[in-house]
């Protein structure tokens, strides 16, 4: 085709703004027309998206809250978030065509990116492109900064990780492992339950829906308490970890998934342990640790190519899949990283 062509988009697009529990409905498909060439004077880039990623943190998009750290989408626009693309044209100084990055970009087949979204351009490519859905990009910094910056972890340290098998979890819990911590984590199916502890090497793991007392539970498989939890989860797990921490135990508070969808969240009682055990909670967004990825990427390339720390994705195939891959997140529908093959290169 030649340079500028308009072609067709085929979009997810963001229906309005939603409360209570997301449904597929809450987007839809559609397809609009594209040119493949950057405008002169702009600093854009125009790329081919392959795959894109899931992630918790977009249920919060999809309310208008004013003031959040990230913005809400803008009903009856595509739907944005991470993923993996190839530049077709650019008349940015950092990339040229043919480059391969990961960032933030739209869901649909071609996406028109301006310079105030953060891309990465792709180096390493002996590994699957995917990967920098996760792993190698948001959810690999997030695991990686929390488990490194904020918790300071020591070897022989007792470690938690609720919704282990995520994106996030798995990645910690490898890192601990690795460090030579015990590490217990939480999953809602008895498949990723064993995935844990066969796949990722967990010392031990459980179904929290199967725990009718959760305190009693995290006393059993912490009889001397956590010194680190690692949060995805929020309200009752939360609630329950507190009353099991150590004397100076550590807590990243990556997010509440859990809280989602609750237009009341549910409050925390044990909140006064952080004064009687002096816990260090601290909450945290990955953007402020990017400046960190060239460090991240030194410590996790060896791991993946001599198979010291694997990667478990569950990959739905076309852009019409992707509101059933966003929607079945919040259902822990997903094993593993969730992504959405767009194209392959």
């Amino acid at each position: 085709m030649a340079d500028g062509e308009a072609v067709s988009n085929k979009q997810v697009i963001f229906r309005d703004y939603v409360s209570g529990f997301p449904k597929e409905s809450d987007m839809y498909v559609t397809t609009s027309t594209i040119s493949l060439k950057v405008p002169e004077g702009s600093e854009a880039v125009l790329v081919k998206n392959l795959y894109l990623s899931c992630d918790p943190y977009m249920r919060s998009r999809m309310r208008n809250i004013q003031g959040s750290y990230v913005e809400p989408f803008k009903p009856g626009s595509p739907i944005t978030g991470y993923g993996v693309a190839k530049v077709l044209d650019s008349r940015h100084p950092d990339f040229r065509t043919g480059d391969l990055v990961w960032g933030i970009t739209g869901w649909e087949e071609y996406s028109l990116i301006t310079t105030d979204e953060r891309l990465f351009k792709i180096q390493h490519t002996d590994v699957p492109l995917s990967y920098y859905t996760g792993i190698l990009g948001m959810a690999g910094m997030t695991a990686y900064s929390g488990f490194y910056e904020i918790c300071s972890p020591k070897k022989g340290e007792y470690v938690f990780i609720s919704a282990a098998s995520g994106a996030v979890g798995q990645l910690v819990g490898q890192f601990a492992k690795l460090l030579g911590c015990y590490v217990v984590g939480s999953a809602g199916t008895k498949e990723k339950v064993d995935l844990l502890k066969n796949k990722f090497g967990f010392d031990e793991a459980f179904n929290y829906k199967e725990e009718q007392d959760l305190e009693a539970c995290l006393k059993r498989y912490f009889p001397e308490g956590i010194d680190i939890y690692f949060e995805n989860v929020g309200g009752k797990m939360l609630d329950a970890v507190l009353v099991n921490m150590r004397l100076h135990g550590r807590i990243a508070v990556c997010g509440m998934i859990s809280q989602y969808n609750l237009e009341e969240p549910e409050g925390v009682r044990n909140l006064f342990t952080i004064v009687t055990k002096r816990i260090r909670m601290e909450g945290f967004l990955v953007f402020d640790y990017y400046h960190l990825y060239p460090k991240f990427l030194d410590l996790i390339m060896p791991y993946i190519r001599e198979g010291k720390i694997v990667y478990v994705e569950d990959i739905a195939e076309g852009l019409e899949s992707a509101p059933t891959a966003l929607i079945g997140l919040y259902s822990g529908r997903n094993v593993g990283k969730q992504v959405v093959v767009v194209a392959r290169e």
